[in-house]
């Protein structure tokens, strides 16, 4: 049995995504550029993913939840989706309720705590 030798870490993606920062309340006239530029974005790097920031789009309502599906639309026909980063969690909320789910990055692990773990209490420890 022959196996070539390589020397070094694995094969890992280094080209950083593609990002663009989504600020302020987006007008209706500023969807179609935003989803120019993320076709653009995809075609341009190659990156599968756009990162789209969202931390700064204020508060969440329709108009949020209507730019996202349309960008998220856009980049699927390119070839490619997007990832959300730092979106408001009542922006996460609308969009799952509306039934639109988006790849997060940087959220937190969300697991059960174990089970048949109790906190210890000392004797003379005031009562909360």
């Amino acid at each position: 049995m022959t196996y070539e030798t390589r020397t070094g870490l694995p094969d890992v993606d280094t080209m950083p995504p593609a990002e663009i920062v989504l600020a302020g309340p987006v007008t209706r006239d500023e969807v179609t550029g935003l989803c120019d530029e993320v076709r653009a974005l995809l075609e341009a790097t190659g990156a599968p993913v756009v990162v789209c920031d969202v931390g700064g789009l204020g508060p969440p309502g329709l108009a949020a939840v209507d730019l996202l599906a349309r960008l998220a639309l856009t980049a699927k026909r390119a070839g490619g989706g997007i990832r959300l980063r730092d979106p408001d969690p009542a922006l996460h909320a609308l969009l799952d309720l509306v039934g639109l789910r988006f790849e997060v990055e940087r959220q937190p692990e969300q697991r059960e705590p174990a089970l048949g773990v109790e906190e210890a209490v000392e004797p003379g420890d005031p009562v909360v």
